[in-house]
């Protein structure tokens, strides 16, 4: 991998390439790594998903540097002007706040239960769709077996 330039602007990013030449942007400041082609957007989702699980969590000051810095999209020098503190205390402590979400999605697993909960629940949705169509039996007892992994999880 190698650097190919970077934009240190509102935020830290560095554009690399990766082992097949492809462009990729590390965004330092939120700790995500996205090809150029606009596939930034699962990391987001990914970041407002660890926040609505975890974010009351973090203590109100956590929350307000965080919020500002990715909901809000403010520069580190917003934060830092408006909070009374340093950019690179801001970098800091959204870092520190990434890496504690990540942390207790790693101990607890609620995101990705919710997301597979949400998939076997669709995939439920389009089997009653079809049992609709077909009466077909042998879909009640698909969504049964569905219905029980879910209560497990």
């Amino acid at each position: 991998m190698c650097i190919i330039g970077s934009d240190f602007g509102c935020h830290d990013r560095v554009v690399i390439a990766d082992k097949d030449c492809k462009e990729k942007t590390l965004d330092t400041l939120a700790n995500i790594l996205y090809d150029n082609a606009g596939d930034v957007m699962d990391s987001i989702v990914r970041q407002s998903l660890l926040y609505d699980f975890y974010g009351e969590l973090l203590t109100e000051h956590q929350r307000a540097v965080y919020e500002a810095a990715i909901f809000d999209d403010m520069s580190l020098g917003e934060i830092a002007q408006e909070q009374g503190i340093s950019r690179q205390g801001v970098h800091d402590l959204i870092k520190r706040c990434s890496r504690i979400l990540s942390a207790y999605e790693d101990k607890l697993h609620l995101v990705s239960k919710f997301q597979k909960t949400k998939q076997m629940v669709g995939e439920i949705r389009r089997l009653t769709e079809e049992f609709k169509k077909s009466r077909d039996e042998s879909l009640i007892e698909q969504i049964g077996q569905i219905s029980s992994d879910i209560l497990e999880l």
